[in-house]
């Protein structure tokens, strides 16, 4: 299988239409266009009935203690983990392109509340993120792109992932998160593609 965008190539930098937030000059950051990225695959194998995407940052910092902190950058040996952007299963079998912006057009403060029909989106990982914020709380489901620390001393890589799987259905509802996928999609994946984005929001490193 492969996967590819129009509007990045794979280990290139993803663009500002698609990410949540821009590098500001007075306020460090600001909301961005926050657009889903066209997205397209093929080479399916034989036997595919669905298709799930997991969008994972695999440079999440394991501690928020340095995050985003005016007098110190987030260190580059720091532990990273995964922080999800997009949960999508069960995509139709014959569905092969994402269009840009079908699925997020914008910034939704408080998340946006999921399809209606159709495939079916998880949670993201800004829903722990902005728990507690009473301007941003709430449940984010679907895409929201690229927002790392201002100050993180490493460029985020984003993992756009495609799976081929022989159910028409994982089972999943309500607020499934990308761990859910991963666990429901095992003994059932065909075959897999993955294309890798970049991103940063310190002006050092651009």
């Amino acid at each position: 299988m492969w996967i590819r965008s129009d509007d990045f190539t794979d280990g290139e930098a993803i663009p500002k239409q698609n990410a949540l937030c821009v590098i500001d000059p007075d306020t460090r950051v600001t909301f961005a266009s926050n657009v889903n990225p066209h997205l397209e695959w093929g080479d399916v194998p034989e036997g595919v009935q669905s298709f799930a995407l997991l969008v994972i940052d695999v440079d999440a910092p394991s501690s928020r203690d340095d995050v985003n902190q005016e007098d110190r950058e987030v260190p580059e040996d720091l532990p990273r983990g995964d922080f999800s952007h997009w949960v999508l299963v069960d995509l139709d079998r014959d569905t092969t392109t994402l269009r840009r912006g079908a699925y997020c057009d914008g910034v939704t403060h408080r998340g946006k509340s999921g399809l209606s029909g159709g495939p079916t989106e998880g949670v993201n990982d800004y829903t722990g993120w902005f728990a507690g914020d009473p301007d941003m709380e709430g449940t984010y489901r679907g895409y929201d792109g690229p927002a790392p620390p201002w100050n993180d001393s490493l460029v985020h890589h984003y993992q756009f992932t495609i799976y081929a799987l022989d159910v028409e259905s994982l089972g999943l509802s309500g607020d499934f998160t990308a761990e859910d996928v991963k666990r429901a999609a095992e003994g059932h994946t065909l075959g897999s593609a993955t294309m890798t984005g970049t991103y940063t929001l310190n002006p050092r490193l651009t």
